[in-house]
This record gives C-alpha cells, sequence and structure tokens, in this order.
C-alpha cells in the first residue's frame, strides 16, 4: 500500500495586513478628537479684545467746528434811486473799480423835461413876483395920500378904509409871489437831483462781484419797495467765513478767538482766522420778518437753532471769491501740560459705582415698577367705580320702590276721605229731607206775623239740627 499523500497546509494571515487596520483606526481617533477639540474651543469664551495706550502729558484744546462760507467783509448793493432804462454799464462782472468810477448811467431824458419844465414855472413865479411888487409899490403910494387927506378932512372914511385894504391884499399878493417862487426852486432842486442820479457812481474801491442787470433792462426806483439790485461792489481783499454755530456750542464761542479755516477749493491748506463778530439773535429760516409775529413763528419752529458767526480770515496770500465752502475749528478753550487719555476710555460713574447705561437701565426699571403701581391703583380705582355705580343703582331702586309705596298709600287716602265725604253728604242730604217731610205745606203768602213766624220756626229748626251735626 503506498502511503498517503501530504494534505495542504493553510497559508497564514500576512502580518503587513495587521498593521494597515492600525494605521486606519489611528486616522479616525485623530480625526474624532479633532472635531472634539474645535466643538470645545467654540464653546468657551475667547474674551473681547482691547486697545491699550499710555497716558502722556499735553495740551488738550477744546474745538467748535461749523461750516460755512466765505464772503467779503463790506459787499455794498447798488440799487437806483430813479427808475429808467439802462443805457449804459462800464465794467463788467470780475472788474476793478475806483471811487468814483461811472458803473451804472439811465437814460435821463425824462428827468430833463422835468427839469426844464421846472425851470419856466421858476422863471412865471419870478416875473409874478416883480408884478406883485409893483402892485404893492402903488398901493402904499395910494394910501399914503389918502391918508394925508383924510387927516385933513377932505375924503370919506370909506375911501380911506379902501386904500388901506388895496395896500393890504397888495403886500399879501407879494408874500404869495415870494412864496412861489420858494416852492418852485425847492421842486427844481428835487427834479435835478433825480436827474444827477441817473448816473451811478462806485462808492467805494473794489471789485464788480455781482452783475445782476444788462442794458436796456428796465430797473425800479427805491421808494416804499426794494429797488432793482444792479450789482455788487465788494473789497475782495478783506474776506471773512460765516458760519453757523449750533446753539449749545454758541455759550463757548468768544470774540478773538484762533480758528482754524479749511476751504474746499484748497484741500491741502490751512488759514487762520479770527473770530470778529457773534450774532446775538438765532437764525430761524421758518421765522422771517421782525417783531412778535417773528418771534411767535421762530419759537415754534422745529428747526435747529443756529447763530451767525463771522470770522476774519487772516491769509491774504490766497485768492478767495465769495460763495466758497469751508469748515471753520474754532478753538474756544486751551489747557496746557495735563495728563490726557483717550475719551473711549473715560466713563462717568455715579456714587454707586454704576455707569450711566447702568443708571438709565436701572430708572427704566424703576420706571416700569411706578407704571405696574400706577396700573393696579387705576385698576382698583376702576373697580371702586364700578361699585359705587352698581350701589348708587340698588340705591335708585329702592327709592324707587319706596316712592311708589308713598304714591300708592297717598291714593289710598284720597279714595278713603272722597268715600267719607260721600257717606257725610249723604247722610246730610237724609236728614235735610226728613226735615223737609215733617213741616206743613206752605198756605200761600203769610204777612206780618205769620211771616215773622215762619222765619222764627226756620231758626227753631237751624237751632235743632245744627250745621256741625248736618255735615
Amino acid at each position: 500500500m503506498k502511503p498517503a499523500a501530504p494534505l495542504p497546509s493553510t497559508p497564514l494571515p500576512k502580518k503587513k495586513s495587521k498593521t494597515k487596520w492600525f494605521l486606519i483606526g489611528a486616522v479616525v481617533l485623530i480625526v474624532v478628537l479633532a472635531v472634539v477639540a474645535k466643538q470645545s474651543a467654540q464653546g468657551k469664551d475667547q474674551g473681547v479684545a482691547v486697545t491699550t495706550e499710555k497716558a502722556v502729558v499735553k495740551t488738550i484744546t477744546q474745538i467748535v467746528t461749523a461750516t460755512g462760507k466765505v464772503q467779503p467783509e463790506v459787499e455794498v448793493k447798488i440799487s437806483p434811486e430813479v427808475a429808467g432804462e439802462i443805457i449804459a454799464l462800464p465794467f463788467k462782472e470780475g472788474a476793478t473799480v475806483k471811487k468814483g468810477d461811472v458803473l451804472v448811467k439811465i437814460k435821463p431824458d425824462y428827468y430833463q423835461a422835468l427839469a426844464e419844465q421846472q425851470e419856466a414855472l421858476l422863471l412865471a413865479a419870478k416875473a409874478s413876483a416883480v408884478q406883485s411888487k409893483a402892485q404893492l409899490a402903488k398901493s402904499q403910494e395910494d394910501h399914503r395920500r389918502a391918508d394925508d387927506l383924510y387927516r385933513k378932512n377932505l375924503i370919506s372914511d370909506s375911501d380911506y378904509i379902501a386904500a388901506k385894504t388895496s395896500l393890504e391884499v397888495a403886500q399879501a399878493n407879494y408874500d404869495n409871489a415870494l412864496a412861489q417862487i420858494r416852492s418852485a426852486e425847492g421842486t427844481l432842486n428835487q427834479v435835478r437831483d433825480q436827474l444827477s442820479k441817473t448816473v451811478i457812481f462806485a462808492p467805494m474801491d473794489g471789485t464788480i462781484s455781482s452783475l445782476s442787470s444788462e442794458v436796456g433792462e428796465r430797473v425800479v426806483a427805491q421808494g416804499q419797495f426794494t429797488g432793482t439790485e444792479v450789482m455788487r461792489v465788494a473789497n475782495l481783499e478783506d474776506m471773512e467765513l460765516r458760519v453757523k454755530v449750533n446753539e449749545n456750542d454758541i455759550v463757548n464761542v468768544k470774540i478773538g478767538d484762533r480758528a482754524i479755516i479749511s476751504i474746499d477749493a484748497y484741500p491741502g491748506r490751512k488759514l487762520s482766522g479770527t473770530v470778529r463778530e457773534i450774532g446775538s439773535s438765532a437764525l430761524n429760516s421758518g421765522a422771517s420778518g421782525s417783531g412778535a409775529a417773528a418771534q411767535a413763528a421762530g419759537s415754534v419752529s422745529d428747526e435747529v437753532t443756529n447763530f451767525l458767526v463771522k470770522i476774519r480770515i487772516g491769509d491774504r496770500d490766497v485768492q478767495l471769491r465769495p460763495g466758497m465752502s469751508a469748515t471753520a475749528d474754532i478753538e474756544t478753550q486751551t489747557v496746557e501740560n495735563v495728563v490726557a487719555v483717550p475719551i473711549q476710555s473715560v466713563t462717568v460713574r455715579a456714587e454707586g459705582g454704576l455707569t450711566s447705561d447702568e443708571i438709565q437701565q436701572k430708572e427704566g426699571e424703576g420706571s416700569a415698577g411706578e407704571i405696574r403701581q400706577l396700573a393696579r391703583s387705576d385698576q382698583r380705582t376702576r373697580r371702586s367705580a364700578a361699585q359705587s355705580r352698581e350701589d348708587a343703582a340698588r340705591g335708585l331702586h329702592q327709592g324707587r320702590r319706596h316712592g311708589e309705596n308713598a304714591v300708592r298709600r297717598n291714593r289710598h287716602r284720597r279714595q278713603h276721605a272722597h268715600r267719607d265725604q260721600e257717606r257725610r253728604e249723604g247722610r246730610r242730604g237724609d236728614r235735610l229731607r226728613q226735615l223737609r217731610c215733617d213741616q206743613p205745606p206752605p198756605q200761600g203768602r203769610h204777612e206780618g206775623p205769620d211771616r215773622e213766624a215762619a222765619q222764627s220756626g226756620g231758626e227753631e229748626v237751624s237751632a235743632r239740627f245744627p250745621r256741625s251735626d248736618l255735615a
């Protein structure tokens, strides 16, 4: 017999497979630990980032910032005093003028005609005065002769009075002629003045900053209303910045305070200035005009209240034009060599160590408690009022019932009294009928003693049955 063949042996697991599984498990564990660590880190408080800065010794300046427009310190508006047509404008806008230069010419034809007319009236008044003077001289001579004759009794009283009256009339006419001369001279001077105002001269040295009219336009004279503005002449060498300062900051601004000015047209340059004027009244666009009506309108206006502050610009080497926008930082107060810290690190605490936010929160809680207490009190008051109304209604119902009972009792009393009266009247009627039945029938008219007996019999019946019994 042949020996049995040997069985094949099973291969053993390799060592490399076990290492692979170990590596996979380690990677999964590391990922799980990383996720758990990240979640725990997110759950913790990371803290608040703060900025620190050292306290230093420096100079602190309080600044009030305001914006406004650049304007010349002196600017004259040119408006005519007479109406008419512009026939000449020698200068254009931006031109430099000297005092006394002709700026505007208005057509003078109308005013020349008026002047000639007044000159003629003046000559007529002077001629009338000469005539009146001659008449006065003649009247004086006639009066002198009449007076001599009257003293010698050669003329009558009427002739003397007529001569005297003629002298007085001549004197009055002469005085009137002199007054007419003065009136004509005054009117002529007025017309000549108007004629001279058809030409407008420059009132100062400066520059034409604005030109509003052209040749050929008609202008309105200044009178009861504002005249037509033709142009403006300004001194552009002396400029100022006009800013509006809030009412909360105006109390800190004083005349003479230094200001740093930033012109929008020159972004990289700072100009120096000085406060030269502070407005005494607020600028309220909602209240125009002056007086009690404007003050009342301003008092109810919802706009922000501002005051006008004028700052003189000290730098003259910069070409500035009216209307430029600028910002001014007015230095109202300066403190030197003091310890300074950032404003963000400064807070206000009360005596109890609470900040302003905590104080407001506490006040809010107190206000809420007061509101709840007031609500409870109001609820109690409403309940009391409701109870009072119910009591009043109940008392009114009871009073109504008592009143109805009283009315019912009074009705019963009246009914009983009426029945008693009817019974008494019935008994009285029965007795009267019984008395009529007991008396004998009448036997005719009785005169004398029989009538008296009948009357006495009646009295006896009344005596037997008094009225009280019958009732």
